[in-house]
């Protein structure tokens, strides 16, 4: 009999950004500790001969994805909108800094988990399927994202 099996690593990875054009404190730039749970779904590989066998997908090469796709891009970085406005703060910190990212959206916990689930979902193996992301901003605050709800 076939079991589906859902698997979930956490990461984790320090972060600055700010929300331009935002009414709140969150428009000046702050940073926050990120926690990120990504939850993967698939049925456990049923090939005896395979070093692989009776799982659904081996947590370091989920490691590796979410590592390629989030984590060396934005651990200690800055991310901002790519406005019209931040233009010529593009090109002073570019010359200052290497780790800054503007980005096609406001970058809110939200927006962050619509990009994060593209650039890991499109990186799985064959047979596997992104199931959920959730993402704390702070320790009692976070935003989830599940596949069910964006099909």
């Amino acid at each position: 009999m076939k079991t589906t099996i859902r698997l979930t690593k956490e990461f984790s990875f320090e972060a600055a950004h700010s929300l331009d054009g935002y009414d709140g404190a969150c428009r000046e730039i702050h940073g926050h500790s990120y926690r990120l749970f990504v939850t993967v779904k698939g049925v456990p590989l049923e090939d005896t001969s395979s070093p692989k066998y009776g799982m659904v997908m081996d947590f370091g090469a989920l490691k590796r994805i979410v590592n390629e796709e989030v984590i060396s891009r934005l651990d200690h970085s800055l991310v901002l909108r790519a406005s019209e406005l931040n233009a010529p703060l593009r090109e002073v910190l570019a010359q200052r800094f290497s780790n800054v990212h503007f980005v096609n959206y406001q970058p809110t916990c939200e927006n962050m988990l619509a990009d994060f689930a593209a650039r890991i979902g499109s990186r799985l193996p064959e047979g596997v399927t992104l199931h959920a992301l959730k993402l704390h901003e702070t320790a009692t605050s976070f935003a989830e994202w599940y596949a069910d709800d964006n099909r």
